[in-house]
């Protein structure tokens, strides 16, 4: 058996204004191996963004833990928090997140500069042009369409090597061309490097592209299936 990745255990997150409280997350469970690849779906407001925040470290528990490489984020520091996300996780977000001022190239080298790499610019080079943008190095986001930018950000999240990869809706602001040519990509590069994937997403047919699909409903995990990869 391969060694558990992530390990969230009656995690519950409640958020309070004066008298009055919400609760978005209700007592989740579930754990994820190495190489593992699920995805997270359910109806907006079922807690699913919330789910990959605290995961993540980006966020904390009201209640519950949440381990990440073997690290009990409950009991980390914010600062502690960012360092583990550095070294052992990459990010895919819906509105791609890059730096507006920096080149696809400088925006992919960040990560793996944050970490004092070596032959960074190296390497982000050779990814890009595994993302198909080796002639588009030197553009700048806003002269990059969707699609590319998306193909960056995976580019960047790919760069350090991470054990576990979040993405947030990857595919919600693409075309259905785009969707598909990064969604080949995306598991292409996972399986490549044996990274444990971790996907919320809207779209039932890429979250049947995983090995297993957890569903949300009302803060709550209702279901956890595994699905047979063809």
């Amino acid at each position: 058996m391969s060694s558990i990745v992530l390990q969230a255990e009656s995690l519950t997150k409640t958020y309070r204004s004066g008298e009055s409280s919400l609760t978005v997350l209700d007592q989740v469970s579930f754990s994820a191996h190495q190489g593992d690849t699920l995805a997270i779906i359910g109806p907006s407001g079922s807690g699913k963004t919330t789910l990959l925040g605290l995961c993540a470290g980006l966020d904390v528990p009201t209640s519950g833990s949440i381990s990440l490489m073997g690290f009990k984020l409950n009991a980390m520091s914010e600062d502690d928090r960012a360092y583990l996300r550095n070294q052992y996780v990459g990010f895919v977000f819906q509105n791609f997140q890059l730096l507006p001022t920096l080149t696809a190239l400088e925006n992919v080298m960040v990560p793996l500069e944050l970490r004092g790499g070596r032959n960074v610019a190296d390497r982000a080079s050779e990814l890009l042009g595994r993302v198909g943008l080796a002639g588009r190095l030197h553009h700048y986001p806003s002269q990059l369409s969707g699609g590319e930018q998306q193909r960056v950000a995976m580019a960047r999240a790919f760069i350090t090597d991470p054990k576990i990869l979040f993405a947030d809706e990857p595919t919600g602001n693409l075309d259905e061309d785009n969707s598909g040519h990064v969604t080949d990509l995306l598991f292409s590069l996972n399986k490549e490097q044996g990274t444990t994937l971790v996907l919320v997403t809207h779209n039932l047919e890429l979250a049947q592209k995983t090995e297993r699909i957890l569903r949300m409903k009302g803060g709550k995990l209702v279901d956890d299936q595994k699905i047979a990869v063809v």
